[in-house]
């Protein structure tokens, strides 16, 4: 078995304008996946038509229309991206198909050529790392802006899993906000999450916009209500958003994100039922942030 082989999941609605680009950045990658399992959540556009000519250009690539919804909106993203990392590890299995990472990648993507390679490479000389991704930017009005960039904090937007990593923390979780739940449950596992610059993966629009960004941070702050964030750190988060300078923040989204975690906390909805999941976010992220913050000030003097 090649030791460099992975298979590769992307959930797309609607994607007729992103989508036929993604497809030629994974198609041009210097190690092509061994299977790329697109699932189409209900597409209205032509996202069919460019999905089943893919599919027929390509044979390890396949498609997968999903036309059922979870009873829990709030968990339909990862009902999808579950779907397709099911149906591809069924697949391999069915046909002895062999592999050493599972990847995702969404729809609105567009990825550097060396993307796997360089990743895979960083597995290589590092037998404890879990979970990984490249820099995310964002194209807003013709210019790219970048993400900020946290080593610790691999984007998921388009990210690599070892595939014993992804077994010891439960594969693919039906949850709210499940790229942050996996990044927690991979270190309290002792595995490692990076991001790493070296190489890059952009995205055709804004952060969280996919239904307007407003929508998309309330959404946003609801969910880390969910996985126990605490109320100073969103406070803290918040108003970070507001003054933020990037780019990729409208003005005043940072009020959009407090609102949707302080709504859910003045109406006490339901939490994710891991208490190493709310313990990690209640007592010790805030602090390994301010800790991060504080060497990084301490090593650039």
């Amino acid at each position: 078995m090649d030791m460099r082989s992975y298979i590769l999941v992307t959930p797309c609605k609607d994607e007729e304008v992103s989508l036929p680009k993604l497809a030629e950045s994974v198609i041009n990658q210097e190690i092509t996946p061994v299977l790329w399992i697109i699932v189409d959540d209900g597409s209205t556009d032509n996202t069919p038509d460019i999905l089943d000519e893919l599919c027929s250009n390509h044979s390890w690539i396949r498609s997968v229309r999903l036309n059922e919804k979870p009873r829990d909106l709030g968990v339909h993203v990862s009902h999808v991206y579950r779907t397709g990392f099911n149906t591809a590890i069924e697949y391999c299995k069915k046909n002895d198909i062999k592999y050493n990472y599972i990847a995702s990648v969404d729809a609105d993507i567009i990825l550097d050529e060396d993307y796997y390679s360089t990743l895979m490479a960083e597995f290589e000389s590092d037998s404890k790392l879990g979970i990984c991704s490249g820099h995310v930017g964002n194209i807003i009005n013709g210019s790219i802006v970048w993400s900020n960039f946290r080593d610790d904090l691999p984007s998921g937007g388009a990210r690599l899993w070892n595939i014993q990593c992804f077994n010891d923390t439960g594969g693919f979780l039906l949850t709210c906000s499940p790229d942050s739940v996996s990044n927690v449950k991979a270190k309290l596992k002792g595995w490692k999450t990076r991001q790493f610059i070296k190489t890059k993966a952009l995205s055709t629009r804004p952060y969280s916009s996919a239904q307007g960004q407003w929508k998309g941070y309330k959404r946003l702050g609801s969910n880390n209500y969910f996985i126990g964030y605490s109320p100073i750190h969103v406070l803290l988060k918040g108003t970070k958003m507001l003054y933020s300078k990037k780019g990729y923040h409208k003005p005043g989204i940072g009020i959009a994100y407090i609102m949707g975690y302080f709504t859910d906390f003045i109406l006490l909805k339901p939490q994710i039922e891991d208490e190493d999941i709310l313990n990690y976010y209640r007592d010790k992220r805030l602090k390994e942030i301010i800790c991060s913050r504080i060497s990084n000030l301490t090593n650039s003097k």
